[in-house]
């Protein structure tokens, strides 16, 4: 019995230690973190890391002074064995000291206050001449369209670098929240509203984002990426994006994938310009536009391919998984497991890999 207590207690001493060890690893993930808000990569992200730090700072030295305070009243002034302590002298109806705690705290808050306000409201409106882009939140994916060109896209968002972008946002469904870390804020995306979001990016590269907002059971697995490249990449982009779909071969697997795609539940949900819908721009519906599918190299509200740097054969071989099952890759996915046969699956596989 004494052994089992000691043994009790020894298990329940080491708990803490046991915890912060854990909450250590943690710490200790991949070197490459793509939702780094820290690791700002454009203006306003900046601008918000600047505010960020001189109010980390301030709080760091306050919560210091009260923990040190609190520290030093427990340890000098706790009752010991065999000696008494005087009461310590009463404080109570000074007025010199209850001006000083409030008027400090009142002096730290306006200063902190001030720029925190002139920033929020420096990056609420988007300047004039900002390239427009309207984000609509689904469960669980996000859509984005271009009205100066009346492209339309899922998952990806292409910009151009070292160009404003104002993100009109508003959702189909539920609340969520735009956030790219590494570009800017959080924004909430609301049903039957627009708010807007300010982003920019300095140079070409991926900026991976996340919806920050619980909104259903697969909350986190919606994500968003922002692809920033040269203008006249991102000309090109847009000149691709509203060609219809090119034709499959006649024959080929690529074929019958299509007519796997037009004889299945797909075309419930999905459209691809000059297969099943002639206008995709003009037509919203719940489930993203595959036209140029394959173009975005992620699916699945983009969680998938897993991981930072897929290859190709990645990208097949989850995309082949993910048509086998998506409800499992997806839970609550409003795509439903269609029961394709292996042989649907792969020739429907290449059909959406053509899609380009």
């Amino acid at each position: 019995m004494n052994l089992r207590k000691r043994t009790g207690r020894l298990s329940f001493g080491r708990a803490p230690a046991a915890l912060l060890v854990l909450v250590l690893l943690g710490s200790c993930g991949r070197v490459e973190q793509p939702l780094n808000s820290f690791d700002s990569q454009g203006p306003i992200a900046e601008r918000i890391n600047a505010l960020f730090w001189p109010v980390f700072w301030i709080a760091v030295v306050i919560f210091v002074l009260v923990q040190g305070a609190l520290l030093l009243t427990v340890f000098l002034f706790r009752e010991r064995r065999g000696k008494e302590r005087p009461e310590p002298k009463q404080i109570t109806g000074s007025t010199r000291l209850e001006l000083l705690w409030t008027v400090i705290p009142t002096l730290i808050l306006a200063g902190i206050a001030v720029p925190t306000v002139a920033t929020l409201f420096d990056l609420a409106d988007c300047p004039p001449g900002a390239m427009d882009i309207e984000v609509i939140g689904h469960q669980w994916w996000f859509e984005y369209r271009y009205p100066d060109s009346g492209a339309v896209t899922a998952n990806i968002m292409a910009i151009p670098e070292d160009t404003e972008i104002c993100a009109r946002m508003t959702s189909d469904d539920v609340l969520h929240n735009f956030w790219i870390p590494k570009l800017a804020g959080k924004r909430y995306l609301v049903p039957g509203q627009e708010t807007v979001q300010r982003l920019y990016a300095e140079e070409p590269g991926e900026y991976w984002g996340h919806c920050a907002e619980f909104c259903g059971l697969s909350h986190a697995r919606m994500r968003a990426r922002v692809v920033a490249m040269t203008q006249g990449d991102f000309d090109a982009w847009v000149d691709d994006q509203l060609r219809p779909a090119v034709m499959p071969a006649p024959g080929s697997e690529a074929e019958r994938g299509m007519e796997v795609f037009l004889a299945s539940a797909c075309i419930g949900c999905h459209i691809i310009d000059g297969v099943n819908n002639p206008d995709p721009a003009t037509l919203t519906v719940a489930s993203p536009d595959l036209t140029h599918f394959a173009s975005r190299h992620v699916f699945a509200g983009a969680t998938l391919p897993a991981g930072l740097n897929p290859t190709r054969a990645d990208w097949e071989a989850d995309l082949r998984k993910w048509l086998a099952d998506p409800p499992t890759w997806k839970p609550g996915s409003f795509m439903p497991d269609l029961g394709l046969t292996a042989d649907e699956i792969d020739a429907l596989a290449a059909y959406l890999s053509t899609l380009e």
